[in-house]
Formats: structure tokens, sequence, C-alpha cells
């Protein structure tokens, strides 16, 4: 048998391993166990398993040894369940177990992906008295880390006897690849404490974890050590320091680097064209790109993702088509299996949507984050009777919406107002037991925005958990539907439970606090953003500034305004609007200067606040002044623009005028521009021309009562009853009813309506 060994030492073909397989059998030697072990690994090699296993079926009675070639076998040809498989099989048939076995058993277990047999085999280690073994231990610790158990993985590292290079880099890189880069990073630092000397595997892993975390002087002391050791590279570290400086933002470091690197491989191209994307420079990276085609590199399919990235990112469609054309020609996907996503967000976010529908329906996999991409893009695009013909699309071809499918579907129900449409697919959530947060997220927020609360509040209480974006969704819902006692009620019940709250929480129940005109409430929420971190948000500043504003104080007002750090085009016009409500109409204008003079561009709720503190002021010329002064700043007057100025002259008693502005207008008068002039003419008693605004009021289709008191009010004010009942009639006809007035008081800390 000796005979044979110098020969399975050296590399066979397979006709040779047949020979000598069939000498074997021929002299008697299949008996001998070395024999056959070494046939078993020889056929593994050339990777005729089948024909390893007939050996190791046919032998008597195999040793741990032999069961372990097999199993390490199984495990080269990552066949690891039948890896597994062999496992349990052998501790049936043996007591005795070889710790050579145990390694190539819990890369399967890495490898299938199942913790819990990995913890079973641990368990087996542990009997057998094996758990100190250096080797086993370094199996044990990558096999935790490969399947995501840090906390497992950190405690058999902590449990080494002798940590070398090879245990540290599984740690680190164990960290860095389950995205605990700082952990990684951390790890790092005491290996070199202990003085164990970095590889380039050790050094690939710290880059990228710089990079994640954007720890640019880390990462150049990585450079640094790299340049320093001349530590050798494939070019995947350099690759991965390219990466690490696109990231951070140091495009120069990153250029020098690819410029330096001597052999520019498709990875280095594709390093470099990730680095442009990142940092903004999209025509960059086709400069580089076709720099990478004139030097005869070969892109594969993540240089192309980038490629497509950037011409999304500058919106050139026809480049962008050219690529696609240059892909097409190289036969790269021709099934669009994995830049089917990419070619779909270029074509939708270019505005051609057609040409996204037939890369969808081209691809082989269609994978859900396409479908995802399209039906997104196509809300986004206002496109939803297309978005919910994807989805019906979808499941016709037997693929099931995720979460983040009928998030964005939902979503877009409530923003179109397709209430019925959103109850449908509640049902299907309901169907299909997919009530993610998200999910329910979103049906709070669309029955919210479809004024159904109440069914808003139970999706709410039946929620099995809730981050602050689920209490913060309720809350908006109360609050933007007129329900601002309870929205306050939902924020102390946060409170009270201590729950987490960030800068939306704050701005809703503020909004809440100013449309109910609670202000002790608005003070103690002032009181406890002092005492957190929001206290210099801008949004919240402006919120609380205009709460002050609309219940009365004034002084706390403009005291938040003048201590603000950044003041912008809202904080000034919600501050204009407050002295506006108050008729104080010289700090209205004053404010106004003033915001001019800072360079801060108003918009038009700004020149909307002054024009209706005009009004209310019966300042007619500043008025009418401010009014021409828009267009300077290049805001263009809307209706609520023109129903102000309207407003203005009617109250002055300019009714004429009023009447030929609203005929005159760049489109067609709505109820409140002829509303506006209603009221004018009942101040200053024009019964002539309300006839003609009666007309154009009844021909309007609205469902504002307001308008129809007033005009029936303005008749029997005049005596004619018989138009009154006709208007009060009309209303009736119209299912309209004059809501009953409500005032409110605010009375021991709390709000009481009446």
């Amino acid at each position: 048998m000796t005979l044979y060994m110098p020969l399975f030492k050296k590399i066979l073909s397979s006709r040779t391993v047949l020979k000598l397989h069939a000498h074997l059998i021929v002299n008697g030697h299949t008996k001998s166990q070395l024999a056959s072990t070494k046939l078993i690994e020889s056929y593994a090699n050339m990777g005729h398993l089948d024909s390893a296993t007939i050996v190791f079926t046919n032998f008597p009675n195999p040793d741990s040894f032999m069961w372990g070639v097999l199993i390490k076998c199984y495990v080269w040809n990552g066949l690891f369940k039948d890896a597994i498989f062999m496992f349990n099989c052998m501790l049936k048939k043996l007591t005795h177990v070889s710790s050579f076995i145990f390694p190539s058993v819990l890369r399967a277990c890495s490898g299938f992906g199942d913790l819990g047999i990995g913890e079973i085999v641990h368990g087996r280690i542990v009997k057998c008295g094996l758990e100190f073994d250096l080797v086993i231990q370094t199996s044990l610790l990558s096999m935790y880390g490969e399947s995501g158990c840090l906390r497992y993985a950190r405690c058999v590292f902590e449990e080494l006897s002798v940590r070398d290079l090879v245990s540290w880099s599984s740690i680190i890189s164990s960290y860095v690849q389950n995205g605990e880069e700082s952990g990684g990073v951390e790890l790092f630092r005491e290996m070199v404490a202990d003085g164990v000397e970095p590889d380039s595997v050790v050094l690939l892993s710290v880059a990228e974890a710089c990079g994640e975390l954007g720890l640019w002087r880390e990462g150049k002391s990585v450079h640094g050590y790299v340049v320093r050791k001349g530590v050798p590279s494939d070019g995947a570290l350099d690759n991965s320091l390219i990466t690490m400086y696109g990231k951070c933002g140091d495009l120069y470091s990153a250029e020098r680097l690819f410029h330096y690197v001597g052999h520019l491989s498709t990875a280095t191209w594709t390093s470099m064209i990730t680095c442009y994307n990142h940092c903004g420079c999209y025509r960059e990276v086709l400069d580089i790109f076709l720099e990478m085609l004139l030097s005869n590199g070969e892109p594969n399919v993540v240089t192309m993702m980038g490629v497509f990235r950037s011409c999304v990112r500058l919106g050139w469609l026809r480049i962008g088509r050219s690529v696609h054309g240059f892909v097409v020609r190289k036969v790269m996907d021709p099934e669009y299996n994995f830049l089917g996503p990419g070619l779909i967000d270029f074509y939708a976010t270019c505005g051609n949507i057609r040409y996204a529908f037939k890369i969808l329906y081209a691809s082989r996999e269609r994978q859900i984050v396409s479908w995802n991409m399209l039906i997104s893009r196509c809300v986004e695009e206002g496109m939803l009777e297309e978005a919910l013909t994807l989805l019906r699309k979808m499941q016709s071809y037997s693929i099931s919406p995720d979460s983040f499918t009928l998030a964005t579907v939902l979503s877009a129900c409530g923003k179109f107002g397709l209430l019925l449409y959103g109850r449908q697919i509640h049902g299907h959530v309901i169907r299909t037991c997919c009530s993610s947060e998200f999910v329910l997220n979103s049906l709070i927020d669309l029955y919210a925005k479809c004024g159904f609360v109440d069914s808003a509040y139970l999706v709410f209480k039946n929620r099995q958990q809730g981050s602050v974006v689920t209490w913060n969704s309720m809350i908006c819902g109360f609050c933007h539907n007129g329900y601002s006692v309870k929205a306050i009620s939902l924020f102390d019940q946060m409170y009270t439970k201590g729950l987490e709250m960030d800068a939306v929480t704050f701005l809703s129940v503020i909004q809440a606090c100013s449309n109910s005109g609670y202000l002790e409430k608005g003070k103690w929420i002032h009181h406890k953003l002092i005492t957190t971190c929001f206290q210099d948000d801008t949004f919240i500043n402006t919120a609380l500034l205009d709460m002050y504003a609309k219940c009365g104080d004034l002084y706390m007002a403009r005291g938040i305004f003048n201590t603000m750090s950044e003041r912008t085009v809202v904080s000034w016009s919600a501050m204009i609007g407050g002295y506006g409500m108050h008729g104080q109409i010289d700090h209205v204008i004053s404010l106004f200067n003033r915001m001019v003079e800072s360079e801060v561009k108003p918009n038009e709720v700004t020149f909307m606040n002054i024009l209706s503190a005009c009004s209310h002021a019966g300042y007619v010329e500043e008025g009418k002044s401010y009014f021409n002064l828009m267009k300077d700043f290049g805001v263009e007057p809307q209706s609520e623009h023109f129903a102000c100025l309207i407003d203005l002259l009617s109250r002055g008693g300019n009714l004429d005028e009023a009447y030929r502005i609203i005929n005159t207008m760049p489109f067609e008068a709505d109820a409140s521009n002829w509303g506006a002039l209603l009221n004018g003419c009942r101040i200053h008693r024009r019964v002539d021309m309300i006839q003609k605004i009666q007309e154009k009021l009844v021909g309007i289709n609205m469902d504002d009562t307001g308008y129809y008191t007033l005009l029936s009010n303005v008749f029997a004010e005049g005596g004619d009853w018989g138009e009154f009942s006709m208007v009060r009639s009309l209303m009736n006809g119209l299912g309209l009813k004059k809501g009953l007035g409500m005032s409110r008081i605010e009375i021991d800390k709390g709000v009481h309506r009446n």
C-alpha cells in the first residue's frame, strides 16, 4: 500500500485516479482505511463527490478521521446541509469524535446559516472537552461572527488563551460585516495595543469601517501604516482605501491613490466611480468610465450600476440610453437580474416611465425591489392609477407585496384621498398579517388625512408596539382634524410613560396648543424644550413663536424671535402674521422692512400676512403697494392674495375697483373673492351689486355655509325676506347647515369650549 502513497500526494487526473482505484481493488487494498481515505479526498478534489461517497459507503467501519475527510469534502464543495447531515449520522455510529471534524462542521453551520445547529455543535464540543482547542475556538469565533451573533463571538474571543492574528482578524471583520463598525475600530485599537501586527485582511476591514463611520483621520493612519510597512495587497486593500477616502469626502487623496495603483483592475475602476458618486461628482463618473473603456478595462454590472446612478443624478436621459445600449451590446445582463432596479430608477427619474415598465417586464427575475422602486416613483409623480396597476400586476406574477410596497401605496391613497382603495389594502394587510410598524403608520396617516380619525385611532390602539413615529402619526392626525385637545392628551401619555420624543412630537403638540389657544400647556412644553437638545431647533422655535402669537402673548413671541440663531422666511412670516393678527400694523411694516434688509426673500405666505394685516387695519394704499410689490420678489399673486386685496378695497369702500379687479383676474374668481366683495357691499349698503354677486356665488359649486349665511344676512338686513328665504332654501337643498358658534376659555390650566 505504501507504494501508492507518493502518487496520491500529486495532482492526479481523473483517469489516473480511476486506474489507481482499480489497482487497489485488484490487489485487495480497498479495505485499507488510509487508501480509501485518500481516494475519497482525490475524488472530492476533482468534484466527483458521488464517487467519493461510494468509496466511503463501501468501507466497512470508517473511523472518525474518514468521516471528517468526507465532511470536509462536502464543505469544500458548498454542500453545507449534506455536511451537517453526515455529521449527525456519524454521531449515531461513533462514540469518539476527533477534533479534526469540528472546524469543518462549524464552517458548514455558518454556510448553511443556521445558528441553532451551530449552538448544538458548540454544546457537543464542550461535552468532548475540546472547548479550549485553539483551532476549534477560532472556528467557533468565525461561525458566530458570520451568523451575526456578535455577543457569542465576543464571548468566545474573550476566552481565547492565545489571541493570534487570525482570531483578531475574525472578530474585527465580524463586527464590521454586521454593521458594528465602531466596535470593529475599537477592537483594532486593542489589537495594536497588544502588539499584534495587522495584515492586509485586518486593514481592509478597518478601512471599510472608517469609511462607514467617516473617520478620516483614522483611515488616513491606516493608509500611512500600509505605506510605511509595505503591506502587500492584492488590490482589495487599495480599493477599500479609495472607497474610504470617498466616503470621508477626501476626493484628492482618493484620486492620488487611484493614480498610484500599478494595475487598475475592474474593482479599482469601480471603486473610483463609487467614490465620485459619493462625493457628488457625477460628471467625473462618466469621464472616468470613458477613460476605463479607452484603457481596455472590462466593466462589470457593479461598475454599470455606478454609471447609471450618475446619469440619474444628472438627469441625462440621452447619455443614459447610450450606456444602456453599451450594456445590451456587451450582453452584460441580458435578463436584467442585477441592473434591473438601477435601469428602472434611471428611466423613471428621467421621466421615461414607459421604458421603466419595459425593463420591469423584460426582467426574468422580477425582484420586489424593482417593483417597489417603480411604484414609489409613480407615486412621487402623482401617477396613482399606474401605481395601483403595478400593485395588481405584481400579484398576478405571484409576487407578494412587502411592507414597503403597502406603505407606499397607502401613503399615496392618503395623499389623494382614495379611502376606498386604502381600505381594500387594509383588508389585504389583515388577511396576510403583514402589519409591520411601517404599514401601521401609513394606515394611521391614511385614515387621518381622509378625515376618519376614529379609524386611525383604532389602528393605533390595536398596535402591538409603536415607536415615536407611530405616536407622532396619531398626534398629527388628531391635530390636523381639529382634535387638538386629544392630541395634547396623547402627548401627555407619551410623557407619563417616559417614551422617546423627537422634534416632530414637539412640533405637533405645539401646533395643537396654537389651534386650541392652550397657552399654559404651551408654556409648559416650552419649559421642557429648554431642558432638551431641541431648544435651538429653528422649526420648533418658529412653531413656539407662532403659538405665543396666536395665544395673545406677543411679548414672548418676539422674545423667541429675537433670540433665534437662524431666522428663515417662515420665522419672519410667522412673526409678521402674529403682529398682523393683533392689529399692530406698524410693527408689521417695520418687521417686513427689516426682513428685506436682512436679504431674506419674502414668499407668498409673507405677503398674505401683510395684506391681511393691512386689510384689517384699513391701510388701503399700503396694501395696494405691497400687492404690487409681490412681482418684484418673484411671487405670483394667487387667488388668496386677490381675496385679501378685494377685502381691503371693499372694507375701504372702493367697491367698484374691487369689482374691476375680480373681472380682470388671470383666473376664474372663486367663492372667497366674491365673498370678500359681498362683505364690503353689506358694510357699505351697496344693494345694487348684491344681485350680481348672488348669481356668481350660486353658480360656484361649494360646500362652505359661511358665504350663503352672509348672503342671507344681507337680504335680512335689507328687509328682503323673499330673497332671504330663497337662499336658506338653497342651503337646505344642498344639505348645508350653519354650524353652531363656539368659544374657548382657559380655566385652571385647562381649555373649555362652549
